[in-house]
C-alpha cells in the first residue's frame, strides 16, 4: 500500500510573513517606548502648555494650603484654635513645590477655598479673607 500526498499551495507562506512583520513592528514600538520611557516632552501647543502650567500651579496652591492646615492643626494645643497664615501657605508651596514665588492673593485664595472646603470655622482662623 502506497501513500502518496499532495501539497496544495494556499499562500500560508504569505500569511506567516504578515504575521512576522507585525510582530516585528510591535517590537520596535516596544523598544522605543522603552527608550522614550512614556515620557512627553512638552505640548506642542503653547496655549495648551500655558493651561497645564496654570493647572498645575493652583493644584499646588491648594495642596499647600491643605498642607498648611493639617500642620496648624497638629500644632495647635486641645482646645485652642488653629491659626493658618497666608505665609504658611506660600512657606509650603516654596518648600514642597520649588515655587520661587508666590503672590500673596494667590496663596490667599488657595486657602480661602480649602478653609471653606475644610470645614475650619469651627476650630481655625486666618487672616486670607483680609
Amino acid at each position: 500500500m502506497t501513500i502518496t500526498t499532495r501539497v496544495v499551495k494556499t499562500g500560508r507562506m504569505l500569511h506567516d510573513l504578515g504575521g512576522l512583520l507585525f510582530i516585528a513592528l510591535g517590537l520596535v514600538l516596544v523598544a522605543a517606548g522603552f527608550v522614550w520611557q512614556g515620557g512627553a516632552l512638552r505640548p506642542l501647543s503653547t496655549k495648551r502648555a500655558q493651561a497645564a502650567a496654570m493647572r498645575d500651579r493652583s493644584r499646588n496652591l491648594l495642596r499647600s494650603a491643605d498642607m498648611a492646615i493639617a500642620e496648624a492643626r497638629r500644632r495647635a494645643a486641645r482646645d485652642e484654635p488653629a491659626i493658618v497664615t497666608v505665609e504658611d501657605v506660600t512657606r509650603v508651596a516654596c518648600r514642597h513645590y520649588g515655587h520661587l514665588f508666590v503672590e500673596r492673593e494667590e496663596a490667599a485664595a488657595a486657602l480661602r477655598q480649602r478653609y471653606e472646603a475644610a470645614d475650619c470655622r469651627v476650630d481655625c482662623m486666618t487672616d486670607a479673607f483680609n
